[in-house]
């Protein structure tokens, strides 16, 4: 099968600190990858530079084939197929749950009004929150804000999901809920990309996981071989650490 999302020699850096060294990477439609490592390998910055969030320095980015770039391509209808959950939630604090789900769908996308309603309420139902459709952010708690964040993003209709360490901002009870709505979206098909600690969501979840160690993709494979059997010392170290 082609690639839906293929990368090659992908660098970046922040001044004189390089931050991503010749990644490679490529995702197959309705494939789900995890990406695993230390604070500081550059986990975060290939998720942002993959929706163009941050720009590459150089490399290829080809979705469906299609080579990417900002100066032959409107990124923002670009980032429309890629939605993206972050490790804080971004909700309008001044929206309801509702308003904060349909408000790119009506603006960005000029849907009826009507109709992005009718789909914000399907997706709250999906992710257990239709009952909280009309309440503010404030009422919730960590796990109902990344949730309805998680909606937000679905709402858009987008063709890949990347999640930047969806959990770690939560307290440890909520954890299990967000986890939960993410592995119905990755049952339902969803080509995903998640940066993630959450090690048994990866074995259990994901197709493919991958360990990042400054700036490069140290060791991949397919996630219960990876897990069981790790070939990359430092892999291995890290492992030994959180499991």
């Amino acid at each position: 099968m082609d690639a839906l999302l293929e990368i090659h020699d992908l660098n970046k850096s922040f001044g004189d600190a390089p931050v991503l060294k010749g990644i490679d990477l490529a995702l197959k439609k309705g494939e789900v990858i995890c990406v695993i490592g230390s604070s500081g390998s550059g986990k975060s910055t290939l998720l942002r530079c993959l929706n163009f969030l941050e720009e590459k320095d150089s490399g290829t980015i080809r979705y469906n084939g299609e080579v990417i770039e900002t100066t032959t391509h409107n990124v923002n209808q670009f980032r429309q197929k890629m939605g993206m959950v972050f490790q804080h939630f971004h909700l309008f604090p001044h929206m309801t749950v509702l308003g904060n789900i349909i408000e790119a769908p009506v603006h960005v996308l000029k849907r009826r009004k009507e109709d992005a309603t009718a789909e914000a309420l399907k997706l709250l139902e999906r992710v257990g929150l239709r009952e909280k459709a009309d309440d503010y952010p404030f009422t919730l708690s960590g796990g109902q804000k990344q949730r309805v964040a998680i909606a937000r993003a679905l709402a858009m209709q987008p063709e890949v999901m990347l999640f930047d360490e969806p959990t770690s901002a939560l307290d440890p009870e909520l954890v299990g809920e967000v986890l939960a709505v993410m592995k119905d979206i990755a049952s339902q098909g969803m080509t995903m990309v998640i940066v993630t600690h959450e090690m048994g969501f990866a074995r259990e979840v994901a197709d493919r996981t991958l360990y990042m160690h400054d700036g490069v993709i140290l060791e991949e494979g397919p996630s219960k071989d990876f897990f069981a059997n790790p070939k990359e010392p430092r892999t291995k170290a890290f492992l030994s650490k959180i499991l």
